[in-house]
């Protein structure tokens, strides 16, 4: 047997086998950072009692969580410089080159209350990693996982810098926002559009509270008049809706992406969510919807819609990385070689799923 081939099933073996490991070993217990989080009581969050968080039993990517505390403090200043330099050196530490730290968890119910305060600075940035810590670093350069939040412990073990299994740092962040979804559910009506397509973001990621949340951006959507948000709020219930398999889910992307009274940032974003949702060949009309909303004013107008921003790597702009990701053959293919979309009744602005 060729060694190297015999080394490689060997440690594929090994990955395999570490979920599982780390599940038998350690679930439930004080090493869980689940356990740890969804244990906490909600005194410690609303009342940044910190010496109440076992920061130092977790790491990120410099080492010790105990240090923590420490930027969060910073991140509440009143001075505006020494709060988004606290809140950066916090990023580039619990969510580092696509790795989440186990500390991060910890710091979400804490980012997601100064981020509900107005009075502090980085709120913006304070929910967008709260929004970050809660996905996993996912492919997206597919129709598949565009969307996706989080690999399930089932599909893919991940793990962090320090060897935590990275799948349960995100599924406690998840949790976490589940657990406060109420403060980004208020900031949906936020003065600030920043604020409140950081907010939607937040909330798309989250574990539970489904309908809650679908039916909080279903209501913020109705009366949203601010195009980047418009965008925003399509693509997060698009993306809470496949994470908890609401099925009317297509039904509402395709009734915005096809009625031509919409906005253009809507249908874009809708025919997105739709093409996301659904397995179907890309229909001809829909690629019509492109052509005739893709424009450069609308690439800028959506250049900072997170879905999108975080496909445009190399800033080709956003909606042209959108319409690469929707034909990856350059050749296109015609609906008559495939299924064309199942007919459904229903419209765009029927309750929400």
């Amino acid at each position: 047997m060729d060694d190297g081939v015999g080394a490689k099933a060997l440690h594929d073996a090994r990955v395999d086998a570490l979920p599982r490991d780390w599940s038998e070993r350690w679930e439930g217990s004080d090493r869980d950072v689940r356990t740890v989080v969804a244990g906490m009581p909600v005194e410690v969050w609303d009342g940044f009692v910190y010496d109440r968080v076992p920061w130092g039993r977790f790491a990120h990517a410099y080492g010790s969580g105990a240090n923590v505390p420490d930027l969060l403090e910073q991140v509440r200043s009143v001075e505006v410089v020494t709060a988004e330099r606290s809140l950066r050196s916090l990023w580039g530490s619990i969510c580092h080159q696509g790795s989440r730290g186990s500390v991060a968890p910890l710091v979400v119910p804490f980012l997601l209350r100064i981020a509900a305060d107005r009075c502090a600075h980085p709120r913006v940035g304070a929910l967008f990693l709260v929004a970050m810590v809660a996905r996993c670093d996912c492919q997206e350069d597919s129709r598949a996982d565009l969307l996706r939040v989080a690999d399930s412990d089932d599909d893919h073990g991940h793990f962090d810098v320090g060897g935590y299994f990275q799948n349960w740092t995100v599924e406690a962040a998840r949790d976490a926002i589940a657990a406060d979804a109420h403060l980004p559910i208020a900031l949906l009506h936020d003065p600030d559009p920043d604020v409140r397509v950081a907010a939607a973001y937040a909330l798309a990621a989250a574990s539970g509270r489904a309908g809650e949340i679908s039916a909080a951006l279903h209501d913020r959507f109705r009366i949203e008049d601010h195009a980047r948000v418009r965008a925003s709020l399509v693509l997060a219930i698009a993306q809470s809706a496949r994470e908890h398999r609401h099925e009317d889910a297509a039904v509402f992307t395709r009734a915005l992406w096809s009625d031509p009274a919409r906005p253009a940032e809507v249908r874009v974003g809708a025919a997105l969510g739709w093409l996301c949702l659904v397995e179907d060949p890309v229909p001809d009309d829909l690629r019509a919807v492109l052509d005739a909303c893709v424009t450069p004013e609308l690439d800028r107008a959506m250049a900072s819609v997170p879905w999108l921003g975080r496909v445009d790597r190399d800033g080709a702009g956003s909606t042209h990385i959108l319409r690469q990701l929707l034909d990856p053959d350059p050749f296109r293919r015609s609906v008559a070689d495939g299924r064309l979309w199942a007919e459904a009744e229903g419209c765009a602005d029927d309750p929400p799923f």
